[in-house]
């Protein structure tokens, strides 16, 4: 492995996943005294638990540990500061990297390291300070391999009481790891184990709860599933078994289930192993059946759903109309028409009038069909012990319309009874309620356009050659995209867009990415380049093999992680969990509150007669007042505030290139006050190149090089590729070089490698290594470091046989913008920080090229993550960007971790944030669109909150004493239904985000090696 002259640019391997962390960074703080009563006090007392425990060496202390993840069950807590005691106390034990307790799900999830404590001490230490605790389950490393996630969609949600109550639900079934419940995409993430609770046994659980569950998707994402419409399977039994027989026996096939009914066959499988045309030829073969793709929904089925949902909407509200515009007719306009008044007015019984049997026999249908969906959620709701939307929208409407009913009774069995009727208002308030809705959900379907248009980049037909032995093309094919196999060669003609993700056969183009990646300029492809599914070919044809189809491809990835993203919660969401958990009671005191108090004041005589409209009494009028308070107030508005504004940042940062993976990531990125850069890679191109050499005895440069390449042939470190690059240009076969054999070959972390090569000694590396091999350095040698590391430079030394042979100086240019922008997080008042395994000469000189002040140089990966912390400790929101490979550790312990330049490897499961572009400019992107959109998330709450501050007191009448004015129930129910449109279409103006216009007047250079 290559190293620099003066450099200890780290080659570590970093760890594989963001489980693995470094074992100094253990939580909690402060110190514990020895209690013979909690195990967890067996500490002494001047240890600072922030450091390992004794027995562990400072060498031991430098490594990476795999941690373990504990959930608990938590009885007792009757307050939210409940949580900050068992916090304080799980924290204070060894071996503790954080604990989190849910007050509100009465969890407990701890992430520890199991090598110093164990998951019994941690529940004895809970139930030491007060509280009972049951542990849920282990998870040894996040997830285990053994977990699967079921996505899962749900009707019938109103608000975040409906989501809140089904995480609940979910999350107490054994075998459940984690559950997510979304309200703005109605979908359920569940992480379970398949062993213990199977997906049948969730939706199971979901439609107990009262909601209607609808199974997306279960199992490994690495698995595809296709969906073959075959003939006769309604009919034939036999052909049903012989058809399952045969498809069960292909290898690769995980699970088939035929739907007779529709002539359907649905099958998982692994796209490596098989593909649907096996499939279709095997369920031909069988002599019976003809099979084909089934016609798929546009959009895929959950913009089905969307539309079913949006249609239901609009069939509800058009037919409330039917019935409620005649009641508004007969009880507000027609009894001002002289000649229709007198019909109106025909006594039927007593003082039963046409009027009002009119109009109880036109809203009896809007109360309790149409209105049927009303009374179905809230009694699913209270059968559960919560209060949701529903509850109000039936006490709101059952009050004017039963109330209605018994003034229809008296006035058909008194002689003398006026009373005033109020169906106009129930009719009136339950097409408002729908019309809002219908608005609502055609607005949240606009939240997700984003993956609706990531799923639309598939072509829908390619074109497949047939080769013969030798690779020639025999024949072409045009077929559908999702009979492509890998493996496949697919001919690319210009104007097409690529259909799989794959490598160039043959063939030079140029292809459009920025649909994929948000890169503008067209790249440039030729034999072995890599080409993306959904991009568009632009000029010349391209004859690919494609390599990854079905659930493995890039869009398929990008998809997954933005909708993973939308289903993830932001902390600030806890807000508007907490208050719906208690907002309907409050309502619902507030309402009898206030129809209690003008009834009192009524009966009183507190308030003057003239007060009373003349159509109205004393009880009439305060039950007005107390339906009005019922149903302006609207916990949905609060419940959407958040994920919409979530839903549409990340799908904007997603169609250029910024993926954020949740509200998580996107609440941190707003606070970041302070970035830290790696260099190779990040803040330099990362495609260093040698520019000079010198060599210090009489061998040519073509045997020095073949000697060192054949060392450095075994590195996969940028500085050793670039050698090795270089050295080809001394080879004959410049494609496929033979290089002698290396023996003994040995990596010396951060320093360089050894080797012997021909009978040769051969070390390279940087100038610490040649002194603790105690080869001594020339003059010429040092004179040459130094220039090196004025120009930004690394030297490398190469040393045959115990002496200096020779210097290599590579140059990693700059990545163009990178000093603009600097600059810009500079004015955006954030301060940057260089941390490199670099030497300091070439790290300062970089620094100071982009304007950079404070340098970290020399540092191994987790000097990184320990620079990150001590950031924190500093009260800094830190954000690390880096290349996502060596930076994994950094990545992890910042509060925001970006990966730069991670083209189709988006899955790098250390960052936060994803950069597909290489642009330095897209960390700037991503911290302005995370703030554009908590912006939009506190206007939300801003408009939510004020709304319902403003509204109940007006409708229970505040300014109805002084100004006279009054708010009908109808109009109530017509602004509460407004309220949650406003608060969706506000989220959807982030759809308008464009980055910031510095970022457009950027002068970006060329790249150039002096």
């Amino acid at each position: 492995m290559a190293a620099a002259a003066t450099s200890t640019e780290s080659r570590a391997p970093a760890p594989a996943t963001s489980s693995y962390i470094c074992s100094r960074c253990w939580g909690g703080g402060g110190h514990l005294s020895p209690s013979p009563e909690n195990p967890g006090q067996a500490a002494s007392s001047s240890m600072d638990t922030r450091r390992p425990p004794r027995g562990m060496s400072t060498k031991d202390e430098n490594k990476a540990v795999a941690l373990a993840k504990a959930l608990f069950s938590v009885n007792g807590m009757t307050y939210s500061p409940c949580a900050g005691v068992i916090e304080e106390a799980v924290n204070r034990l060894p071996g503790i990297r954080h604990a989190v307790v849910d007050f509100l799900n009465y969890r407990a999830q701890v992430l520890y390291n199991p090598g110093f404590v164990d998951e019994e001490t941690i529940r004895q230490t809970i139930e030491h300070v007060g509280f009972q605790a049951t542990l849920i389950n282990v998870d040894k490393n996040e997830r285990s391999s053994a977990d699967q996630v079921c996505k899962i969609h749900i009707n019938g949600m109103t608000c975040t009481s409906c989501s809140s109550t089904i995480e609940s639900t979910l999350q107490a079934i054994p075998g459940v790891q984690k559950a997510q419940v979304a309200l703005a995409t109605e979908e359920a993430e569940v992480h379970h184990n398949p062993m213990t609770v199977s997906y049948n046994q969730l939706l199971q659980a979901i439609e107990d709860a009262g909601f209607e569950a609808i199974l997306i998707s279960t199992g490994d994402d690495s698995i595809s599933k296709i969906e073959l419409k075959v003939d006769r399977l309604d009919t034939d039994n036999h052909t049903v078994r012989m058809i399952k027989k045969s498809l069960q026996s292909l290898p690769g096939v995980q699970e088939i289930v035929i739907h007779p009914e529709l002539n359907k066959v649905s099958i998982s499988y692994i796209p490596d192993m098989t593909g649907p045309r096996i499939f279709i030829s095997v369920i031909e073969s069988t002599g019976s059946s003809k099979a084909m793709l089934y016609p798929k929904a546009k959009g895929g089925g959950r913009e089905a759903r969307r539309q079913e949902e949006v249609d239901q909407y609009c069939r509800f509200f058009l037919w409330s109309l039917v019935f409620t515009v005649p009641v508004f007719l007969t009880s507000m306009v027609l009894m001002y028409i002289p000649g229709i008044k007198h019909v109106l007015d025909i006594k039927v019984v007593n003082m039963l009038s046409v009027g009002i049997l009119l109009r109880w026999e036109l809203s009896t249908p809007v109360q309790f069909i149409i209105g049927r969906r009303f009374y179905t959620g809230a009694y699913k709701s209270l059968r559960h012990g919560s209060a949701n939307m529903d509850v109000l929208i039936v006490l709101g409407t059952n009050a004017a319309y039963f109330y209605s009913v018994y003034s229809l009774l008296r006035a058909a069995y008194s002689k003398d009874f006026k009373g005033t009727d109020f169906f106009e208002t129930s009719s009136m308030l339950i097409s408002f309620i729908l019309l809002g809705k219908y608005l609502e959900v055609l607005a949240k379907r606009k939240t997700s356009d984003a993956i609706a248009k990531l799923m639309d980049l598939t072509p829908e037909t390619a074109i497949l050659l047939a080769l013969d032995d030798q690779g020639n093309a025999m024949s072409e094919q045009e077929i559908d995209s999702r009979l492509i196999q890998k493996n496949d060669t697919i001919k690319i003609i210009p104007g097409a867009k690529v259909a799989a993700d794959g490598y160039v056969l043959w063939g030079e183009s140029h292809v459009n990415e920025s649909m994929i990646t948000g890169e503008a300029q067209q790249v440039g492809k030729r034999k072995g380049d890599v080409v993306i599914g959904g991009t568009v070919n632009e000029n010349g044809v391209l004859y690919i093999q494609a390599t990854r189809v079905g659930s493995e491809s890039a869009l398929s990835q990008i998809v997954r992680l933005v909708e993973s993203a939308q289903m993830a919660k932001a902390p600030v969401q806890k807000f508007a969990d907490s208050i719906s958990k208690y907002f309907v009671p409050i309502v619902i005191m507030l309402s009898f509150s206030t129809w209690f108090a003008w009834f009192l004041a009524g009966k009183l005589h507190s308030y003057p007669k003239s007060w009373i409209p003349s159509s109205m009494s004393r009880f009439e009028l305060a039950l007005q007042f107390g339906i009005s308070v019922m149903v302006i107030a609207c916990p949905c508005a609060l419940g959407l505030a958040t994920p919409t504004a979530v839903m549409v940042g990340t799908g904007v940062g997603a169609s250029q290139g910024v993926l954020i993976k949740g509200g998580q990531a996107l609440e941190s990125a707003h606070k970041v006050n302070c970035i830290i850069f790696d260099k190779t890679g990040t803040l330099t191109a990362g495609k260093p190149v040698v520019v000079n050499t010198q060599i210090f005895n009489n061998m040519a440069p073509g045997e020095f090089y073949v000697l060192i390449a054949a060392t450095e042939v075994n590195s996969e470190h940028p500085l050793a590729k670039a050698i090795v690059e270089h050295a080809k240009g001394f080879m004959e076969d410049k494609e496929n070089p033979a290089w002698p054999e290396a023996r003994d070959f040995i990596s010396i972390t951060g320093h360089g490698v050894k080797a012997i090569v021909e009978n040769k000694e051969i070390i390279v590396g940087n100038k610490s290594l040649m002194l603790d091999q105690s080869i001594a350095i020339p003059l010429e040698a040092e004179d040459m470091l130094a220039r090196a590391e004025g120009n930004a430079q690394t030297g490398i030394l190469v040393s045959i046989d115990g002496e200096v042979a020779g210097v290599v100086t590579i140059s990693d240019p700059l990545k163009p913008g990178a000093k603009e922008v600097i600059s810009i997080l500079k004015s955006m008042k954030i301060r940057s920080i260089l941390v490199t395994g670099d030497n300091w000469g070439t790290a300062k000189a970089i620094a100071e090229e982009v304007g950079i002040e404070t340098v970290i140089a020399e540092a191994k990966p987790e000097d990184k993550a320990q620079k990150v912390r001590d950031l924190q400790a500093s009260a800094y929101i830190v954000a690390m960007v880096g290349d996502g490979i060596n930076d994994s550790p950094a990545l992890v312990a910042a509060d925001v971790g970006m990966a730069i330049g991670a083209g189709t490897d988006i899955a790098i499961e250390a960052a936060d944030i994803v950069l597909m572009k290489n642009n330095l400019e897209d960390v700037i992107t991503a911290i302005d669109l995370s703030r554009k959109t908590f912006s939009r998330i506190r206007l939300n709450y801003f408009w939510a909150l004020g709304y319902n501050i403003l509204g109940i007191p007006v409708a229970a009448g505040v300014l109805f004493p002084l100004t006279g004015f009054r708010l009908p129930p109808w109009i109530a129910g017509a602004a509460m239904a407004a309220s949650s449109v406003s608060v969706v279409c506000s989220s959807l103006l982030l759809k308008n985000y464009r980055r910031p216009w510095k970022l457009d007047n950027l002068e970006i250079h060329g790249i150039r090696i002096e």
